[in-house]
């Protein structure tokens, strides 16, 4: 599933390209797709693109109406969405559930093979995002502070990778950069009821590995391109995640692999400790 880097490069790519475009029109092939009655769908035609936000693992597009009326717009990519901006007439990739067509002719279209994406739209509220979207509701851990990152994580007994995963806690990580977080941090995935110091040093940790990820457009592990089709390479630098029996970059003890929660956590034995 895209994590939060790669949400962010597809959000960085989107802003670059329809930002202040006006929508055209919205076709759902598939209208299961969206979350809703799909006819709510019309409000947006005409409306301008006013900001393109990431919120973890969603991304949220606002639109304002001729007649003043503000929407927000979620798209989920859930595990194997992709959207794409394509020329005017451009042809449907297989399994393409919604097409939005903006002032300039250019097409976005939101593919998702496996089905678990989603799509809804909402009237935009004050400010946040608009509670029938149902936004995971934790922090950014790029915004976090420590004190927060501290109160939300210290004294927890529930092994740290789930904690971590927790996307009430924390929004946007899940198993790559957890991962990755943990190695640069020196904490085994299983470690429980962390330090003040620990965390701090691990809050640090993420922000350092979802920076470089997002300088490097996200990890390519299988279906992710970004806006444009390009596929990121942070994936050519991960220490731990997907490397299970390979050597340590640190030491040279080979990754080890384990399942916490019906999920994989790689990890080193020697340089994380419990």
């Amino acid at each position: 599933m895209p994590e939060l880097p790669e949400v962010e490069t597809v959000a960085r790519g989107l802003r670059a390209g329809v930002l202040g475009r006006r929508l055209r029109a919205v076709a759902l092939p598939r209208p299961a797709f969206f979350r809703g009655a799909p006819a709510r769908l019309a409000a947006l035609e005409g409306a301008a693109c006013t900001a393109v936000r990431r919120a973890g693992k969603y991304l949220v597009l606002e639109f304002t109406a001729a007649a003043g009326a503000r929407w927000q717009l979620m798209l989920h990519l859930g595990m194997s969405g992709r959207l794409r901006l394509h020329p005017a007439g451009a042809a449907r990739a297989p399994h393409t559930h919604a097409i939005f067509v903006w002032d300039d002719g250019r097409e976005l279209h939101f593919s998702d093979p496996r089905r678990f994406g989603r799509l809804a739209l909402a009237p935009a509220p004050a400010e946040g995002f608009a509670p029938e979207l149902a936004v995971a509701a934790g922090a950014e851990p790029l915004e976090i502070s420590e004190a927060g990152f501290l109160a939300r994580f210290h004294g927890r007994n529930a092994p740290i990778k789930n904690a971590l995963m927790n996307q009430k806690l924390l929004r946007g990580l899940g198993n790559i950069y957890a991962d990755e977080s943990l190695f640069r941090a020196g904490i085994h995935p299983c470690a429980r009821r962390l330090s003040g110091p620990r965390l701090a040093r691990l809050r640090l940790a993420i922000r350092a590995v979802l920076r470089q990820a997002i300088a490097a457009g996200g990890s390519s592990i299988s279906d992710y391109v970004d806006s444009d089709g390009q596929p990121g390479w942070f994936h050519l630098r991960h220490r731990v995640y997907g490397r299970t029996g390979e050597p340590c970059r640190g030491c040279g003890a080979p990754v080890r692999r384990i399942v916490l929660a019906g999920r994989s956590a790689h990890f080193c034995p020697r340089c994380q400790r419990r």
